[in-house]
């Protein structure tokens, strides 16, 4: 009907111009919203030209063929050609109303992409097209009773809104499943691989009945990976067939599949250009002969081998499996087609979003080095040292092809920067020390420049501290660390339950890093301490042997080294990775106390599902005396209990005691020199969280005690041992305890909560269910 008006509208137009002429002006009316200039452009006729009955026809059919009007005549006034049209209605508004499972700003977003906005001329096709593009969008997923209707109203000023009312309907429910042509499996084991399920009392609540034509595609896939997996190599399914009840409220579904034989590998070789030599990609080889074919180590192999392609440079290369059968042989000879492309160098590498950090603390971090070839391993390796910094809160990498060139790439770091420290006067309060008072500056990145600078002046309950540090990680341009601190401390450890004693405390100390490795290194320090001791009046025997007079001044030089590596894959709440470390601290010979301390400490990752972690944690420790002190001085003692130690216990509560040499009836904690403690934690992953990267929520066991290996004997008989709770290292004397624990990186710093029970104890050992502590993670 279309076609006839416009056939009738250019006859009569031709008939107006009989005669030809030629057009020395072109004069448009009616146009309202439409530029002259589109219809100007539209037209094939131009001033100048000579009309005659064809040009009359194209102009009036390319005008009608941008869809802006709805009449268009073509007329002459003497030598001009007056074109006058009627424009079709703008929208002025568009309304969506009854739909619930599509959000409406998705929808106008579609629609917007389609063409149909407000303020544009309104196409009746465009609308017509969208409605039945919504329409099918409702049935792909499983509503089939669907409805979509458009309504337009007519607005003063040649305008309409567009109203589209949807009927969603109820959603089928998957009443049965079937596949035919399985013999090897039954179809309950087959089912097992779906996500999709027949409807059960369970789902209201999973909604896996619900068909979903993606879901679907998925679930075959599933089910073609796995017989392919087990080596049925020609798999395949022939059909799949979607049935809906009458009244389009349920599905069925049936597949039907053909196994196959079980073929298994007889040969496995290379082709194509093999830029690496073939015994170093065999290494790569998960697929030997007479195996059982499978498709997913297959893939993975062809995942190995571009990887180690891309290594070598060839970031574009590609690896293809080329498989030569008969069917129904049983056997499969399985080739790998090496594509390397081009080597691929790097031209530049970019680091972007470090507003604070200087380009230099970055790049010295890279292993990819520019104008050499590219290796995916390398790039990576930059990412995840930049992740060990702790001074990112993320850090992203990507390449770009450079314009213009087939063998050149940028590669670009995206990080996104995290406070590393803070310059503040602080009022704070801890379960452990009471009231906290102080000035801090504390910067592992000062400046941008990746340094370590510290600057504390605190004052709590129990200890008054100043000190200055400093270390730079980069003292030469190899990685070589170097730093120093410089202290001075006054503890009064009463308050903090252990035995009544005072230690003031002044030293110096320097100490240097080497690398070993990627992940490994060696440090070692000297210092010089000087120590105070003052005893109170219920001094435990063993703290007034070292003071008899109730006073005394100990002067020694300390020596320590450690060894160790870390392959954890942040600076900060890691959960991937692992790092262990051995260390030995030692007073110089001709010190006023001679004694050593071996400590170990050791974390490890695993991945338990999904996101869920299990975290591993050891911390041992053994001190002794040499030369002429007998035991380790009581000062240098290992405590544990409260947060970072097993938790549950109140801090420094568990180990060996002592009442005191006055005659105090209260069992002070005076430490042991053997120190145990392990912990098991579950890492919950939290990503309904804003930031789940700054917030570690675990539910956690740890297990640990304190010992000693010199329990003195009581000279009485009365009891084994002058010290309470002083026990030789047993296993039977662990403490244990359970609970949750969460660290959450804020403005203020690491902030550490746990909540949980012991689960045996101590006469004299305190527990504590809930504790805290900022400024520390564990």
């Amino acid at each position: 009907m279309k076609k006839f008006f416009l056939s009738i509208i250019v006859l009569f137009s031709a008939n107006l111009f009989a005669q030809t002429f030629v057009i020395e002006d072109i004069r448009i009316e009616g146009v309202q919203r439409v530029s002259s200039g589109s219809v100007f452009a539209a037209m094939p006729a131009r001033v100048g030209d000579i009309v005659d009955e064809l040009v009359i026809q194209d102009s009036i059919r390319a005008l009608f063929a941008t869809g802006f009007f709805t009449d268009i005549r073509i007329e002459r006034d003497g030598n001009v050609l007056v074109v006058r049209v009627t424009e079709r209605p703008a929208i002025a508004a568009i309304e969506i109303e009854g739909n619930k499972i599509i959000e409406t700003d998705a929808l106008l977003e579609s629609m917007n992409d389609a063409g149909l906005f407000e303020g544009q001329i309104l196409q009746p096709a465009t609308l017509e097209a969208v409605s039945r593009s919504l329409a099918q969008e409702y049935v792909s997923q499983g509503h089939y009773g669907s409805a979509v209707e458009s309504e337009i109203i007519e607005l003063p000023r040649n305008r309409v809104s567009v109203r589209l009312n949807v009927d969603e309907g109820e959603k089928a429910a998957i009443k049965q499943i079937s596949i035919i042509g399985n013999e090897r499996f039954d179809d309950k084991e087959l089912l097992d691989l779906f996500e999709l399920e027949d409807t059960d009392w369970l789902s209201w609540i999973d909604k896996k009945d619900r068909y979903s034509r993606e879901q679907l595609t998925g679930d075959l896939d599933s089910l073609e990976s796995f017989y392919r997996n087990q080596g049925y190599f020609e798999f395949g399914i022939t059909s799949s067939q979607i049935a809906i009840s009458p009244d389009k409220t349920s599905v069925f579904i049936t597949v039907n599949v053909t196994e196959g034989d079980v073929y298994t590998i007889s040969e496995v070789g290379f082709l194509g250009d093999l830029v690496v030599p073939e015994e170093d990609l065999s290494r790569y080889l998960l697929v030997r002969p007479g195996q059982v074919y499978s498709q997913a180590l297959v893939t993975l192999t062809k995942e190995y081998l571009t990887t180690r392609l891309a290594n070598e440079g060839y970031t574009f290369a590609e690896v293809q499996d080329i498989p030569e059968f008969e069917s129904g042989s049983g056997e499969v000879k399985l080739d790998f087609f090496i594509n390397p492309d081009q080597r691929v160098y790097v031209r530049r590498v970019e680091f972007r979003g470090n507003l604070r950090t200087e380009d230099e603390v970055l790049r010295r971090e890279m292993r990819q080095l520019e104008s050499s070839s590219a290796s995916d391993q390398l790039i990576e390796l930059g990412k995840v040292r930049l992740d060990r910094l702790g001074f990112f809160a993320e850090v992203n990498t990507e390449t770009q092809p450079v314009a213009g060139t087939s063998d050149q790439i940028d590669v670009i770091y995206t990080v996104d920067e995290q406070a590393s420290g803070s310059i503040s006067a602080s009022v704070g309060y801890a379960d452990y020390s009471g009231i906290l008072l102080g000035f801090n500056l504390s910067e592992n990145n000062f400046l941008g420049t990746g340094n370590s600078v510290g600057l504390s002046v605190n004052k709590s309950t129990y200890q008054d501290s100043y000190s200055i540090n400093y270390s730079n990680p980069y003292f030469t341009p190899d990685g070589v660390s170097a730093g120093f601190s410089l202290f001075s401390r006054s503890t009064d450890y009463g308050e903090i339950n252990i035995s009544t004693y005072t230690t003031d405390s002044l030293g110096l100390s320097v100490n240097f890093g080497y690398p070993l490795s990627e992940t490994g290194y060696i440090r070692y320090g000297i210092g010089f301490e000087q120590l105070d001791l003052s005893t109170g009046a219920f001094a435990s025997n063993e703290i007034s042997r070292l003071a008899p007079k109730g006073n005394a001044v100990f002067n020694m030089v300390k020596l320590d080294t450690s060894i160790g590596s870390s392959t954890l894959n942040r600076g900060v709440l890691p959960t991937a990775g692992a790092s262990q470390s051995i260390a030995l601290e030692f007073s110089a010979p001709g010190s006023d106390i001679s004694y050593y301390k071996i400590s170990l400490n050791a974390e490890r990752f695993f991945p338990i599902y999904g996101n869920f972690k299990l975290k591993l944690e050891t911390q041992l420790g053994y001190g002794e005396g040499y030369g002429d002190t007998d035991r380790m001085p009581f000062f240098e003692n290992y405590f544990a209990g409260g947060i970072g130690s097993v938790r549950g216990f109140e801090t420094n509560q568990l180990g060996p005691r002592e009442s005191g040499s006055t005659g105090s009836f209260e069992p002070f904690p005076i430490g042991g020199n053997v120190l145990a403690v392990f912990s098991g934690s579950i890492l919950i992953p939290t990503p309904f969280l804003p930031n789940p990267g700054a917030v570690q929520a675990s539910l956690y066991f740890d297990a640990g005690n304190v010992f000693d290996t010199n329990c003195t004997p009581d000279p009485a008989g009365i009891m084994e041992t002058i010290q309470l709770n002083c026990f030789a290292p047993d296993i039977e004397e662990l403490r244990y305890s359970a609970g949750i624990a969460v660290t959450w990186i804020s403005g203020f710093g690491p902030m550490s909560f746990s909540f949980g029970r012991p689960v045996n104890g101590g006469e004299f050992e305190e527990r504590e269910m809930f504790q805290f502590t900022l400024g520390q993670t564990f």
